[in-house]
């Protein structure tokens, strides 16, 4: 009868899920709200709260994590990431001040303590690539000039997560200052082997990995994920950092492959994940916190978009390439949601997973208008300025643009 019920929720779940996808299709914006919404619906304090297959839920949940970060990796190359870091780290650390300090400052204007700062920060801090990358994909903005910028900032922002993901694990466990210190370095010194061996022996891995029978690939690419996340978390690394740097390692025919046949499970058990991520969050504890998150998001759409024109800026882009590089950077999602679960399993603010589910759910809408309608806005301000002003002339490019990586979802 257990098993009956189970198979009932479940079915369910992932029945709705998939309606809810084809809804934000047919409105051509991401089903991320859709699914934080569902799990609004049927969690704690929801409409009609599951109970037989909310344990499955949670192991999805944390499978999905670590898919999306695995999907992340396979995205770039070991040289892609070292290239970018040497051109565009002013921009990563000018995204940072904006961007993180807004989150930190409101955590500490609301009493919460300087764990919960922390944690807010880098909510407030990532933008979601999953929405970003289908946002351009959407308005045909692939192969703009720009285009390489927001993906340089993209990137910089996935490998600040390799630090960052270590330091709030090993403050939300409450380790020493000693211990903390230990598990950051194991991090950084797992990352930096892993970029070492990548760049200089990754075709020999992907060689190993490879295989032309499409269920070899998935299994052993897919168990190797595991092992190394479980591994990792183990270690209080992070099982998504342990997973993003599997798919760093993987290269070519491989890392395209393995993209192809993990796709559809990336996007079940991430849909998972945040349908998983509502259902802990009680509806009633969000109405308290909607005017600080709408406050915050306000904030941060603006420093995300001044960000993103000034980093266009300084590669040379015109006027109007800087405007819709700042709209674009605009969405949070995925990361913000992971980064929030994380403090909401350790349990240290209760009101912390309502504003940032309050957060995302209206960062996630506004990022694709934003996207959309930031330079025209901007073109219509400038066109009303006083007679004898005129805009800032389409400057040359002042240093080569990097290659634009692939960050389709």
């Amino acid at each position: 009868m257990h098993s009956a019920v189970f198979l009932i929720e479940f079915g369910a779940i992932i029945l709705g899920l998939g309606l809810l996808g084809r809804v934000a299709g047919r409105l051509k914006f991401s089903p991320i709200p859709l699914y934080l919404l569902a799990g609004l619906a049927f969690g704690t304090g929801g409409l009609l709260p599951l109970g037989a297959s909310e344990e499955f839920v949670a192991i999805g949940a944390e499978i999905g994590v670590i898919l999306l970060l695995l999907m992340l990796g396979l995205e770039y190359t070991a040289s892609d990431l070292v290239s970018n870091l040497k051109t565009q780290y002013p921009a990563g650390l000018v995204d940072f001040t904006l961007n993180a300090l807004p989150g930190a400052a409101a955590a500490l204007l609301l009493g919460w303590g300087p764990v919960a700062a922390v944690v807010l920060a880098g909510v407030t801090w990532i933008s979601s690539s999953g929405v970003i990358a289908k946002v351009m994909g959407d308005l045909g903005r692939i192969g703009n000039r720009e285009t390489p910028v927001i993906l340089s900032i993209l990137v910089l922002e996935d490998l600040a997560m390799a630090v960052y993901l270590p330091i709030i694990t090993a403050l939300l466990a409450g380790v020493s200052l000693a211990a903390g210190s230990l598990t950051l370095a194991i991090a950084l010194g797992v990352a930096g082997a892993v970029l070492f061996v990548a760049v200089r022996y990754g075709r020999l891995i992907s060689r190993f990995v490879s295989s032309d029978d499409p269920e070899k690939l998935l299994l052993v690419v897919l168990g190797l994920t595991l092992l190394v996340a479980g591994i990792a978390q183990q270690l209080q690394v992070s099982a998504a950092v342990g997973a993003f740097l599997v798919g760093i390692a993987l290269s070519g025919e491989v890392a395209e492959g393995t993209h192809t046949l993990l796709s559809p499970l990336r996007d079940l058990f991430a849909a998972v994940f945040f349908v998983f991520f509502g259902l802990h969050t009680d509806p009633a504890s969000i109405p308290p916190v909607l005017l600080p998150a709408l406050a915050l998001a306000l904030v941060t759409a603006a420093t995300k978009i001044a960000t993103g024109y000034w980093a266009a800026k300084r590669a040379g882009i015109g006027v109007k390439g800087r405007w819709r590089a700042g709209g674009t950077l605009v969405a949070r999602g995925e990361f913000s949601i992971v980064i929030a679960g994380l403090a909401v399993t350790a349990g240290i603010e209760p009101a912390l997973g309502p504003l940032a589910t309050a957060y995302v759910l209206i960062l996630v809408v506004v990022g694709p208008l934003t996207a959309r309608y930031t330079q025209p806005i901007a073109a219509w301000i400038g066109d009303r300025r006083p007679a004898g002003r005129t805009a800032d002339p389409e400057p040359l490019p002042a240093e080569p643009l990097p290659e634009p990586v692939s960050r389709e979802h």
